[in-house]
């Protein structure tokens, strides 16, 4: 059993991610992360109070089950709670975190519709933009444990578009643990998606990548594998796939030789510059950088 992902639907958002989380429903694909604006900026706030609201418009039609709150990690940049928003569908149950909800049981909702504010929540890294966490449960599972998602699909019709990169970029816009840089460049902002080309061992393309790499536990590769599990990056073998799984090599980033945390990677509508994150990223905006990846070899 698995969930399709519309094109019509993911093209409500910014940017989506299928691996760019820590948490388990992540590992393999089975949630997806929704960003419904441009959140690198003003929806990195700890509060919906602190400024204007963010609006969550929902991915999904149907029923709200169940509204819970639940204590979040104490982190200085986010908010003490969060929240799980059940929705049913008809045909399963959507869960939805990271909305302060402004629905409640009983209410019925259409795709598009405002579920409430998103909420910066202390399950995120300092770098994660707000956003949406969706991932849908059979009727009959157990609707509010972390792990137990069914594994999602993307629409064939979706477009997505692979870029190359040469690891080369200036710096367009920064926060304390993040840097976002121009290029790749997006060829066609807001008509379609694109994402970071990778390639195997013979220089071939397999697909787009998507993941925090390497600092989360595996990533994604979207598109013709054709049977060759290297996944490389900036002339390095950054992993291997499994199907569309990408298990990540012992790897280091470095920006102009100096290691950060890694590479958040997503497919992003409007723009597609990779983003450097890390405590260790001090980039003002309008710096020029070159991006390695270095194999740590023992």
């Amino acid at each position: 059993m698995v969930v399709t992902l519309s094109a019509a639907v993911l093209s409500r958002y910014v940017r989506f991610t299928l691996y760019n989380s820590p948490f388990a429903a992540h590992d393999r694909g089975c949630a997806v992360d929704l960003y419904p604006g441009d959140s690198d900026g003003d929806a990195t706030r700890p509060n919906p109070e602190d400024g204007p609201p963010v609006d969550a418009p929902s991915p999904v039609a149907g029923e709200v089950l169940e509204t819970r709150t639940v204590t979040a990690p104490s982190q200085p940049y986010a908010a003490d709670e969060d929240h799980l928003i059940l929705i049913d569908t008809g045909e399963r149950v959507a869960r939805i975190l990271h909305v302060d909800p402004a629905v409640s049981a009983g209410d019925a909702v259409a795709v598009g519709d405002s579920l409430g504010r998103l909420v910066r929540a202390g399950f995120f890294a300092p770098w994660v933009a707000n956003h949406l966490h969706l991932g849908f449960r059979e009727y009959g599972a157990d609707l509010h444990r972390a792990a137990g998602s069914i594994p999602l699909e993307l629409a064939p019709d979706l477009p997505i578009e692979a870029l190359d990169w040469d690891g080369t970029g200036t710096v367009v816009a920064a926060g304390d643990t993040y840097a976002v840089l121009d290029s790749p460049t997006h060829p066609a902002p807001g008509e379609r998606f694109a994402g970071l080309a990778v390639t195997d061992e013979d220089g071939e393309r397999v697909g787009v990548l998507d993941g925090g790499l390497p600092h989360y536990d595996c990533g994604g590769v979207f598109g013709p594998v054709g049977g060759r599990d290297e996944v490389c990056l900036l002339d390095e073998r950054v992993g291997r796939a499994n199907g569309r799984d990408v298990a990540w090599d012992d790897v280091t980033v470095l920006v102009d030789g100096d290691p950060v945390t890694g590479l958040a990677l997503a497919f992003g509508r409007d723009r597609a510059g990779v983003k450097l994150v890390g405590e260790s990223v001090d980039l003002p905006v309008g710096t020029d950088v070159t991006v390695t990846v270095e194999t740590n070899r023992g």
